[in-house]
């Protein structure tokens, strides 16, 4: 049968323990979830501030699709598109403090869209390894030569820059500002400099970023100083701030031509207004509530302490200047079953394998309405595997 190989690579993803199924969880989520009738201590969640369960959010989202129905109905070029959704660019510029900002339907066709309109067969991009996928993907869907340097390695891309840069015409180095499955942050104004020194564009993804760096919690373009230095920010508003949707905040020239460039904002139904109204809430709630980004901080900063302090020998704690804390392990079975141990001790934790990731590890984030209890309980259970 022509559709036989799917049934042996199944068998050989199972073998290989990177067989993944997602888990039902009833209810918010919150710090604290329900899965399959028990309660869980929720470790494995990208809702930074707590906010995608905050009654305000789910509010102005009701209020939205009262107000202008469901769906969007179509591409905002061809059907149009609410006030709602102009607001939230708006917003979203005066937050980054850039001239304009666009909204895509996910980050990831915000990641796709704007790469593949950036650059061509033409072009050469410059990546760092452990990029998100997304990015990944749109540097290949772009038709450009791509170029892969190794994790936060300056010298290697100085060396990358000096070799091809001059065979090409356009250039776009692009890099997440906080790479999701290690936890660490890329060096942006070096990348910033090294850009100006061999003419290239500079893409900065955000995902992580933003809502959880920087005085103003706009991201790492913020917390580096790097605002009025030309560049491209990409970002979510599915993390910390609680909804749904990728929104690309630059220059007006280049929010205009991504418009009329970009497939994936072309081609797609524009934003639910459900969505839209609460991603426009949640940035409301975010800049008036610091404490909120003050609480996650000091999680964080505990959690680390601690876990540096306590840690069994058999688990390397990677490097992280994030709320995403990773442990590494030694294989995959060994992490499926590290995740079983904390499901069965009642904590939600991701136990991530590859080919998401390089090496197997847990990774654990934290929110700002995580409590002392919360992070006792994963300590005790982390002591008790030694």
């Amino acid at each position: 049968m022509v559709y036989r190989w799917i049934d042996k690579s199944l068998k050989t993803i199972h073998k290989a323990n990177w067989y993944r199924s997602p888990t039902e969880i009833d209810g918010r989520p919150g710090a604290e979830i329900q899965l399959d009738g028990r309660r869980f201590i929720n470790f494995a969640s990208n809702d930074y501030l707590g906010l995608a369960g905050d009654d305000r959010l789910v509010n102005a989202a009701v209020d939205a699709t009262n107000t202008y129905g469901t769906g969007s109905s179509g591409s905002r070029l061809l059907s149009g598109h609410r006030p709602l959704h102009r607001q939230l660019e708006a917003a979203i510029a005066a937050f980054k403090q850039t001239e304009d900002a666009v909204v895509f339907s996910s980050g990831y066709l915000a990641n796709l869209g704007t790469l593949a309109a950036l650059v061509d067969r033409r072009d050469v991009i410059f990546a760092d390894t452990y990029n998100h996928s997304s990015l990944k993907n749109g540097a290949l869907l772009s038709g450009a030569t791509v170029f892969d340097y190794p994790h936060n390695d300056l010298d290697a891309l100085t060396a990358l820059l000096q070799q091809h840069r001059s065979h090409y015409r356009r250039c776009l180095i692009v890099t997440d500002s906080v790479f999701s499955m290690d936890g660490d942050i890329c060096q942006l104004p070096e990348l910033l400099d090294l850009g100006d020194r061999f003419e290239c564009m500079v893409m900065v993804d955000e995902a992580h970023g933003t809502g959880v760096f920087g005085d103003r919690g706009s991201g790492c373009v913020e917390y580096f100083g790097c605002r009025d230095r030309p560049l491209i920010q990409m970002g979510t508003l599915s993390k910390a701030l609680g909804s749904l949707g990728g929104y690309v905040a630059g220059s007006s020239s280049l929010v205009e031509f991504l418009r009329n460039r970009a497939p994936t904002w072309i081609y797609t139904t524009g934003l639910s207004p459900a969505d839209t109204a609460a991603a426009l809430r949640a940035i409301e709630i975010l800049q008036k509530e610091p404490q909120r980004r003050a609480k996650l901080w000091e999680n964080v900063n505990a959690l680390k302490q601690r876990l540096t302090e306590t840690l069994p020998p058999q688990f390397q704690l990677l490097p992280s200047n994030s709320p995403i804390i990773c442990v590494r392990v030694k294989d995959a079975a060994t992490v499926l079953a590290l995740g079983k141990t904390f499901r069965d001790a009642g904590l939600f934790v991701s136990a991530v394998r590859p080919p998401t990731v390089p090496s197997s590890r847990l990774r654990v984030t934290l929110m700002a309405t995580h409590e002392r209890h919360h992070l006792d309980r994963l300590i005790e259970i982390f002591l008790k595997l030694k």
